[in-house]
């Protein structure tokens, strides 16, 4: 069952992230009105050809990329996210881009729960697994949201990163849905990483954020993840893995490989897997 005490911890985590994740970004709403996109060659290419479709975007943030799906994709999109700081904040940036899209602002297992729609895709990206307490229900939960034929597309860090410390020492469980507590919370990764979706110019914003939330992370494997979702119906047709992340930069020592993307440092193997992506289709 989905453990709705550390869905709660983590929520108020990331609240106190978003303020700090978004300081550093600029005027967003400019960065939309003038065309601006956050998406990634990767999830465009795996979105297709989208315009006029429904899409549901699971696990949202502070909703730039369902504007950048919206906007240049042409999809009715609506995001979910369980972060009252972040829906706040995407409901304003749609609000004040002129990019419509709707936000809600609820656990995705409660989402589940209460909804009715059915959409053409549900998508979720960069950084959604580890914070999900049961695979199986998620894979029921995206099979119910889905029309018969409608797609799930999913593109997030590979779990064998996550196995690593500082460092580059292995550190955590690969698989299974065991979980870490980390009392520093969610991190200011966007001033880790030095660099935005939204602007290259990043701002300095909140200086040496301290998390006072806590927060727990789960450790899933990539079996856990496919037996999710063919357990609850579901046919993978898509299945790739990626040697370099997008937009994130965990390690110092790590290489930039140019337009935001990062790869493994030079002295270890350059093979290992950071991302993954795959497609997977109502019947």
């Amino acid at each position: 069952m989905p453990n709705k005490v550390h869905h709660e911890i983590n929520r108020l985590s990331w609240n106190e992230a978003t303020k700090a994740h978004n300081s550093h970004k600029g005027d967003q709403a400019a960065f939309f009105r003038s065309g601006g996109s956050t998406l990634y060659e990767e999830e465009i290419r795996l979105l297709g050809a989208i315009a006029g479709k429904t899409l549901l975007h699971l696990q949202c943030n502070c909703g730039q990329d369902s504007l950048s799906i919206a906007n240049h994709l042409g999809a009715i999109v609506t995001g979910v996210d369980i972060s009252d700081e972040a829906i706040d904040f995407a409901r304003r940036l749609s609000r004040d881009s002129g990019i419509p899209a709707e936000y809600i602002r609820a656990d995705i297992y409660d989402f589940f729960a209460g909804n009715q729609t059915r959409y053409d895709l549900v998508f979720s990206s960069y950084g959604a697994l580890v914070w999900l307490s049961d695979l199986d229900a998620w894979g029921k939960g995206i099979h119910q949201c889905l029309k018969a034929g409608g797609r799930f597309v999913f593109i997030d860090f590979h779990p064998a990163f996550c196995m690593f410390g500082e460092d580059w020492q292995l550190k955590y469980d690969y698989m299974g849905g065991s979980f870490v507590e980390f009392e520093s919370g969610v991190g200011d990764y966007v001033a880790l990483t030095g660099v935005t979706g939204e602007t290259d110019d990043l701002q300095e914003g909140i200086k040496d954020f301290v998390n006072p939330h806590p927060g727990v992370e789960y450790l899933w494997g990539m079996s856990d993840v496919v037996t999710a979702l063919l357990s609850a119906g579901l046919r993978l047709v898509g299945f790739r893995e990626y040697a370099h992340f997008n937009g994130f930069k965990p390690m110092a020592d790590m290489r930039e490989l140019g337009g935001r993307r990062f790869g493994m440092p030079d002295r270890l193997p350059r093979g290992f897997p950071l991302m993954f992506s795959l497609v997977a289709q109502k019947p």
